[in-house]
């Protein structure tokens, strides 16, 4: 179970291959896996901080999370799994309506049939990992919800299967190798990947992989690949990987 998040920043970019084209910010595919990745430290969670500090450090205005058509004003948290209340009932969601109705109407002049839910509760898919980049306080955010693997029932101990193997090594050669369209067109084939099915028990688990390839695959983006940044297993087969497309500028303020 995936996500991207695309983050919007007042900040410009100078020209390079590092960089995005047209002075974007960076793209991350975020794996958000089950609510574990909330209640327990991960070396995900470990980067999911690092993005988020990077994102402040450079003064963004917000965050645009692509995840189902959700826009309530004042949403609700439904309760999480096996996570101590302490680590989420007091955070205080920020979303960004008007932000929200912009993408949405884009999204039909491009002849898509979209719609918000204003009375759709949050539930931990959304909100962990905003907790985990911005502890301190949400910043801006319209959301747009989504959903690489399906998970099976826990077995403790247990290898992963050969096709949750083989489908992860598939995404990561997509993201790691093409840039520009070949990227949309590598990331679509995908679909067609023999252990496809076994990994997405529906094809809206895969849209987030849609939405990464083409924010970050346009002409002007070749040469930017994708990054495997993390990485935590959970439930034997669930792979939770986390990639980044472009990078932030380096300043003064950020270089280290």
């Amino acid at each position: 179970m995936s996500q991207n998040a695309t983050l919007m920043s007042d900040d410009a970019t100078e020209d390079t291959t590092e960089i995005m084209s047209n002075g974007c910010t960076p793209v991350y595919f975020f794996s958000h896996g089950s609510t574990m990745m909330l209640g327990e430290e991960s070396e995900s969670a470990d980067y999911w901080k690092k993005a988020g500090d990077e994102a402040l450090a450079h003064k963004i205005k917000g965050v645009i999370m692509m995840h189902r058509g959700r826009h309530a004003p004042r949403p609700r948290q439904v309760p999480v799994a096996y996570v101590h209340p302490s680590k989420y009932v007091d955070y205080k969601l920020n979303p960004d309506l008007k932000t929200a109705e912009r993408c949405i109407s884009m999204l039909r002049d491009a002849g898509f049939d979209a719609a918000g839910n204003p009375t759709f509760d949050w539930i931990h898919d959304t909100f962990l990992v905003l907790i985990r980049m911005f502890p301190n306080g949400c910043p801006h955010h319209p959301h747009l919800h989504e959903q690489p693997l399906r998970p099976p029932l826990p077995h403790e101990g247990a290898a992963p299967d050969f096709w949750a193997l083989e489908f992860r090594q598939a995404v990561e050669d997509v993201v790691r190798n093409n840039s520009g369209p070949a990227l949309r067109r590598a990331m679509t084939r995908l679909m067609k990947h023999p252990m496809y099915r076994d990994a997405h028990a529906t094809d809206d688990h895969f849209m987030a992989a849609m939405f990464v390839a083409g924010l970050a695959g346009d002409e002007e983006d070749e040469g930017v690949h994708g990054e495997l940044r993390a990485e935590t297993w959970e439930l034997t087969n669930m792979c939770n990987s986390q990639f980044s497309f472009g990078a932030w500028p380096r300043t003064l303020a950020t270089a280290g």
